[in-house]
């Protein structure tokens, strides 16, 4: 298949033409990818902020159709279109067990580049090939196991719902599965990326009552606006945490750190009101660290600080949710799309990540 390879030496990444995709086994589907939305978390593979093994296919915010399954499969079918999760729940494993989705022992292969137990279904010259994030979506197709294909309806168009494997369930998920943001509560969403977008919009549909944002550029501050932010903050000029409490009085009642920054996160804590809940749903450098000090005042107020993985969600209960409210037009992934670009200019898209331009650019590969 056609791909774009990220090899040992690091960027640019390349396109090839020449690397084999294992046939289905049991459980297994193969899927012809369509489109693949650009992610951070791509970028922090490519830059070298999460190291990752090579040479790799990343891509991890897919879309397309199915081409062939496995013995055993029973959810979709060839020709069935559908969204790939990076996360492919078991739903029996200590864990899921428990309801804590988010954090599957398949969850491992989002960082491995393998599956499970330790096999890739890429090669190239009879050599390794990685498949980044659990999914490799920036290649024509995607083996991946059977829950982390689901199926969707033909009204939602693949060129669009793609971001929901990774920004929407993100996003929108840690505000409903991660956080629990009741109806009347105050958010603050620091970073307006894909996934802070995604937060906003979740925030919304929870029914808080104050949304507020912030973020350095004023383009990502006014879209957050038509998403449904109710106040900004540009942290270049203002401080935050003073801003927070002159528009709440107290603190929020929950802060979203979607940056990945654990400076950030420092912050993210003082700006929540006594008994408030501090999510991490960016993921920091693993150099980075949170400071809480004094400790004792962070005991003392009863904060909460929690992390937050692809939205705590369970791909195959809450991707046909998320469509749903999609198609009651309730959520809007459509207007998230800023650029679109063929799979050639994957190093553009990057480029434009890294200068801050657009929220997500999806690339299409059918």
């Amino acid at each position: 298949m056609r791909a774009a390879l990220l090899e040992p030496a690091g960027r640019p990444l390349t396109l090839v033409d020449d690397i084999d995709v294992a046939d289905p086994g049991p459980g297994d589907v193969v899927v012809r990818v369509h489109y693949c939305g650009v992610c951070h978390s791509d970028l922090s593979n490519v830059n070298g902020t999460f190291p990752a093994p090579g040479p790799i296919v990343l891509g991890h915010e897919a879309s397309g159709v199915v081409e062939a399954v496995g013995p055993g499969v029973t959810s979709v079918a060839a020709g069935d279109r559908v969204i790939i999760s990076p996360i492919a729940t078991c739903g029996h494993c200590y864990t899921c067990l428990r309801g804590d989705f988010g954090v599957c022992e398949q969850a491992l292969s989002v960082t491995t580049g393998t599956f499970i137990d330790g096999s890739s279904p890429l090669s190239r010259g009879g050599e390794v090939v990685y498949r980044g994030l659990g999914v490799g979506g920036f290649g024509e197709y995607a083996l991946v196991h059977e829950s982390a294909a689901v199926k969707i309806p033909d009204d939602a168009p693949l060129d669009a719902a793609c971001v929901i494997g990774c920004s929407i369930q993100t996003g929108v998920g840690a505000v409903l599965n991660t956080a629990k943001v009741e109806p009347g509560s105050t958010v603050l969403v620091m970073g307006l990326g894909g996934i802070g977008i995604a937060i906003v919009q979740g925030a919304r549909l929870a029914g808080a009552s104050r949304i507020i944002v912030s973020d350095p550029l004023s383009e990502r501050r006014d879209a957050a606006a038509r998403f449904g932010a109710t106040d900004a903050i540009d942290p270049t000029s203002d401080d935050i945490v003073s801003k927070v409490l002159a528009i709440t009085g107290v603190g929020v009642d929950y802060a979203f750190e979607a940056v990945g920054k654990g400076a950030l996160v420092d912050q993210a804590i003082w700006t929540a009101r006594p008994g408030g809940m501090i999510v991490m749903v960016g993921a920091a450098p693993i150099t980075d660290a949170v400071t809480i000090n004094p400790a004792v005042m962070f005991m003392a107020s009863e904060k909460k600080l929690v992390g937050c993985f692809l939205g705590s969600c369970h791909s195959r209960r809450d991707i046909p949710r998320l469509v749903g409210l999609w198609q009651s037009g309730h959520l809007d992934f459509e207007g998230m799309i800023t650029h679109r670009r063929p799979l050639a200019e994957i190093n553009e898209a990057f480029a434009d990540m890294e200068a801050g331009r657009g929220l997500r650019t999806v690339l299409a590969l059918a």
